[in-house]
């Protein structure tokens, strides 16, 4: 099943051009962000992430729309996009709040008790509750979208259709690991042969010079045109990212969905002829 999605997201993607909209706002946004880092601090950039992460949501919406219709205009793409917006980030901000919370109480707990949290606690939070919760309500969006769910109704068929693929899932999450490897790889190949001059010296430090080196020595070392080279990889690197994997995401989703029949439970008892009467 996850072939045939992968199949089906390069079909997609070679027939409807608008899909990879999304993708490239979100890639002009991650490299604006890393011009706004790299100039202003942290700061700044902080806060611009928060503001582009809702931009981006919102063109990703449209996308899923479009590919729930398997076709879509640029206008119409804006327009589902205004339309669920709020349906999706509802659930999107319940789930990232709900870990947040679950983290806090967890780090609170502890420091109550006169304990100092570490990194084995930190790596536990990651895989024992994080983790799972991801994954667990990973398809939230596209139930809002393909089926029309409410917030928490969204998060049950979520569960719902991961508890039941569980296999299916996790080949699933195993292409997607896939696909950001082979991307991330290439990106990384071709920033390398961009900078290989302004890198080449790193070749030559020791152990010690390594540990030692401070993000504004790697600054120093690119070059503002490394800066900008490494802005247009970003933004390549994201594009590329957001259009392929959320295609995948949709089209896994709507293979796998189509297996599970949902049964709404009616009301009602047998008699003493075991005939079924209906509230």
């Amino acid at each position: 099943m996850s072939l045939a999605a992968l199949k089906e997201t390069i079909d997609l993607l070679t027939r409807i051009p608008v899909l990879w909209l999304p993708g490239v706002v979100c890639g002009a946004l991650a490299a604006f962000l890393w011009l706004v880092l790299t100039t202003s601090g942290t700061f700044f950039a902080g806060r611009l992430l928060v503001i582009f992460s809702l931009v981006g949501l919102f063109f990703i919406t449209g996308m899923l729309a479009a590919l729930q219709k398997k076709g879509s205009t640029f206008k119409e793409m804006l327009a589902d996009s205004a339309g669920y917006y709020f349906r999706v980030l509802v659930p999107t901000l319940v789930v990232a709040f709900g870990i947040i919370l679950v983290f806090i109480l967890v780090i609170l707990t502890l420091t109550l008790f006169g304990l100092t949290p570490d990194a084995g606690l930190l790596t536990f939070l990651v895989f024992g509750v994080l983790l799972p919760t991801v994954i667990l309500t990973f398809f939230y969006d596209t139930a809002v979208i393909f089926e029309g769910k409410k917030v928490f109704e969204s998060l049950e068929r979520s569960i719902e259709v991961v508890t039941a693929h569980l296999g299916e899932v996790i080949l699933f999450f195993a292409g997607c690991l896939l696909i950001f490897c082979t991307i991330s790889f290439a990106m990384m190949i071709i920033w390398s042969a961009f900078l290989a001059d302004q890198l080449e010296p790193i070749t030559r430090y020791n152990e010690t010079l390594i540990q030692s080196f401070t993000p504004d020595q790697f600054m120093g070392m690119i070059g503002q045109d490394g800066i900008w080279i490494t802005a247009l990889i970003i933004f390549c690197w994201v594009t590329l990212l957001i259009t392929v994997l959320y295609t995948y995401k949709a089209c896994f989703y709507r293979l796998v969905s189509g297996k599970i029949v949902q049964v709404q439970q009616q009301i009602g008892e047998f008699d003493s002829k075991g005939r079924w009467y209906k509230y």
